[in-house]
């Protein structure tokens, strides 16, 4: 099983322990930046069958590389990346805390200002072409990949993919913003 990705806000950052992710030694994105901001408290559920599910509260601090984890649930979750996509979206990359040295990847959709749908980028999203060409399968790994244009492929397959189940992340005011 994966580690759990870093609900609706990493790939469904509410409950996605998913066998089909594709993951990579280290991250791929290296550009990161606090594209949502310096602090990030955010109330997560997942979502199933067009039900939101399991809520949950944690808080981001941006490091200079990542948010991190800095209180609330999601102890799983070291912390994350956010990386400008296609059409909108973001591609988010995860750090688990069982499994620092490996980063994890998912899709965030913009529902709203504020409001974000997230799911996995799976593998199974993807044509048998692209992921005989873009998939290293390796003893007890859904999928490794190494270079932006793997994890882009894969990405571009979830988000044709439309889906509705994965994970529903609502950015609150931080205690400092509210005043």
């Amino acid at each position: 099983m994966r580690s759990q990705l870093a609900r609706a806000v990493l790939a469904a950052l509410c409950a996605l322990a998913l066998s089909g992710c594709v993951d990579s030694v280290g991250p791929i994105l290296t550009d990161s930046q606090p594209v949502l901001g310096a602090r990030l408290k955010l109330q997560l559920y997942s979502m199933r069958k067009g039900y939101a599910e399991d809520p949950e509260q944690a808080t981001f601090a941006w490091d200079g590389k990542l948010y991190a984890h800095a209180g609330g649930s999601m102890t799983d979750v070291h912390g994350f990346s956010v990386h400008p996509f296609e059409g909108g979206d973001y591609i988010i990359e995860s750090v688990p805390v069982k499994r620092p040295q490996m980063a994890e990847y998912a899709l965030m959709r913009p529902l709203t200002d504020g409001v974000y749908h997230v799911v996995v980028i799976d593998e199974a999203d993807a044509d048998a072409a692209t992921r005989a060409a873009h998939c290293a399968k390796l003893a007890g790994v859904a999928c490794r990949i190494a270079t932006r244009e793997q994890l882009f492929a894969f990405a571009r397959a979830t988000a044709a993919r439309k889906k509705q189940d994965g994970g529903l992340a609502i950015r609150l005011p931080d205690a400092a913003e509210r005043r």
